[in-house]
């Protein structure tokens, strides 16, 4: 698996997996068509990251970002894979390979907001240092129609 930094070209996969994996289980919501459509806008220009998952021959099949939401606090958000791509461990992999990008950024606290529904994506948060939070869905949990899990990264 490789991984790549974000670059306007892969603007379009972005938007892509997004799309695909909310639409299967949700309603893109406003907020969402916003994102995943302007990613450069949205997101890296206001100090935040994209990484994408590779996986010879199949191409980009992965991708998360970490959403700067003030000084030292970033959520990590939009993490989807394609569904070609599922039962690969990509998910585990990519957000492994986020968690670690993230040790060289400054930041106090690092949080993803989710729904029950991803029962799978939330053991994996799970397992990689992701502890539930009543703080963090108290203050950022009303982002999304859909939240009803919030969780905080603790490291280790």
């Amino acid at each position: 698996m490789i991984f790549r930094d974000f670059s306007p070209e892969l603007s379009d996969h972005f938007e892509r997996i997004n799309r695909q994996w909310i639409e299967s289980m949700f309603e893109l919501e406003p907020i969402d068509e916003q994102v995943i459509c302007h990613p450069q806008e949205y997101i890296i220009n206001r100090g935040g990251y994209i990484w994408f998952a590779e996986l010879p021959p199949a191409g980009i099949v992965g991708t998360c970002a970490l959403m700067k939401k003030a000084e030292g606090v970033f959520e990590l958000t939009k993490m989807g894979v394609s569904e070609h791509a599922r039962g690969l461990n990509v998910g585990k992999h990519l957000l492994a390979h986020v968690l670690e990008r993230a040790e060289t950024i400054a930041y106090d606290t690092l949080f993803l907001l989710t729904n029950t529904k991803c029962e799978a994506a939330i053991h994996i948060y799970e397992k990689l240092g992701f502890v539930h939070d009543a703080q963090i869905m108290q203050h950022y949990g009303c982002a999304y129609e859909r939240c009803n899990v919030a969780m905080r990264f603790v490291k280790k």
